[in-house]
């Protein structure tokens, strides 16, 4: 920390001391790198609201140069505005650039939000859609996985069209005014369809499909006015199309995974575009822009996604994975790309999750 930062902590600490919030800023100056988990609970056994004020000021002047812009940045998303802005008039102007400042949604409750998994594994037999086997393993990893998490977890299993749809709009009802975001997962079988903002449908045990904006325009600012401002995050284990990708040749920076070929399906149905279906040439959409929502697709739209039998599926295995391992100390979109990186990475048929993020804010998950 620069001396002029550590004076106007000096200046500042008897009203530091007095009006400091210390609860709303132990998350964020942990995902901020700022302390480590014992470090803050150190700091909580000093006693006291004003003792813990008191100490976080001391040990904030011994976490580096970053430090400083993180603390008031972080009393600004906590909405402790005035004593930021006693802390900003004593800055460099290139210390509080906009730029510099990553906002972070803020969960609070416990539940942070239900998560609803739909597992669709048996297919009727006029759909000419297969089993899904390893579906349930995704499944069990994902529940067990997002309790951690804080969330509520919803199951629903084998559902048809209707049936989903049903599911998708009963949870965009309810009331999530005492909760923090909303989580929703579909295993199942999936195509391409024609679209104006989310890619892709996914399937029915009936074989009739629906549309993955659909899905989540049930959620935005419009249509859920509890969830305005919140976080929606959709998470899709089905294919985007029937291509097959064999990828090219690369100077390899991690080993292969070559998985047993003889244990792996994909979620592929070939696209057809039905009567009506098309964009007309000057058609103009009028649905709502949707904000505060990600869409994390197992596969880029029009191919396949990659299913083991035994294992259940790369995109979940790996997602459950990196999870277990960052979602302590990394944002959402970062550990996002870790596992595109290893999905990538996997296999003789390549296979390239997709994202389309509109989060205003860095999401860090609540553990426990």
């Amino acid at each position: 920390m620069e001396e002029s930062q550590r004076q106007l902590l000096q200046r500042s600490r008897l009203r530091l001391v007095q009006e400091l919030q210390v609860a709303p800023l132990w998350d964020l100056l942990l995902h901020k790198g700022i302390f480590t988990q014992d470090m803050i609970d150190e700091i909580q056994r000093a006693g006291t609201r004003r003792d813990q004020a008191r100490q976080l000021v001391t040990d904030l002047q011994t976490r580096g140069r970053q430090a400083f812009p993180a603390f008031v940045s972080s009393l600004q998303e906590t909405a402790q505005n005035d004593l930021a802005a006693l802390l900003s008039d004593g800055c460099k102007p290139p210390l509080l650039r906009p730029l510099d400042i990553k906002p972070i949604y803020i969960l609070k409750t416990d539940p942070c939000g239900y998560c609803l998994i739909i597992n669709n594994v048996n297919f009727s037999q006029g759909s000419d859609l297969s089993l899904r086997a390893g579906s349930d393993v995704d499944c069990e990893k994902l529940e067990r996985r997002f309790r951690l998490l804080c969330f509520e977890v919803l199951t629903q299993r084998d559902l048809k069209a209707q049936e989903i749809d049903q599911e998708l709009q009963s949870l965009a009802r309810r009331d999530h005014s005492a909760l923090d975001c909303c989580l929703v997962v579909i295993l199942s079988h999936g195509c391409q369809t024609s679209h104006i903002q989310f890619p892709g449908s996914i399937y029915g045990t009936d074989g009739r499909r629906i549309a993955v904006e659909k899905i989540v325009n049930y959620f935005n600012g419009s249509q859920c006015p509890s969830l305005r401002g919140k976080p929606k995050l959709f998470f899709i284990q089905a294919c985007g199309g029937e291509q097959k990708d064999r990828g090219f040749e690369v100077d390899s920076d991690s080993p292969v995974n070559e998985a047993h070929s003889g244990n792996l399906e994909s979620d592929a149905l070939p696209f057809q575009i039905r009567s009506g279906e098309m964009d007309e040439p000057d058609a103009v959409a009028s649905l709502p822009t949707p904000s505060d929502i990600l869409v994390s697709y197992s596969t880029f739209p029009g191919f396949v996604s990659w299913r083991d039998k035994k294992r259940g599926s790369w995109y979940v295995e790996t997602l459950d994975s990196v999870l277990d391992q960052y979602a302590h100390s990394e944002d959402l979109q970062i550990m996002l790309l870790r596992v595109a990186h290893a999905v990538s990475a996997k296999g003789i048929f390549k296979q390239m999750p997709g994202c389309f993020n509109s989060l205003r804010k860095q999401f860090f998950f609540k553990t426990k």
